[in-house]
């Protein structure tokens, strides 16, 4: 978009993809946190705390994606508008 423009786009455009990207790489630790947890999953009774903390991390890093993804869309919208000609 930028090459279309023959301008930088705003700051902001590239701070909220990193930040959408930087999320993304957290989600997946998370996951692989998750499945690597050496906890045996076929036990019956109550969930171990550390099951519940590795899912509740999962659980945050998600919502932080999710966030970050309607950030990702809105400024990408932008640079979209900012691109087109007049």
């Amino acid at each position: 978009m930028e090459r279309l423009r023959s301008s930088p786009l705003h700051a902001n455009i590239s701070t909220a993809l990193d930040k959408h990207l930087e999320s993304i790489h957290v989600v997946q630790a998370r996951r692989k946190d998750e499945i690597v947890n050496p906890s045996n999953r076929q036990r019956h009774g109550p969930p171990r705390c550390q099951d519940e903390r590795v899912v509740l991390a999962l659980a945050v890093a998600l919502r932080a994606l999710c966030q970050a993804t309607r950030k990702a869309r809105t400024v990408l919208w932008c640079a979209f508008q900012m691109t087109l000609p007049k």
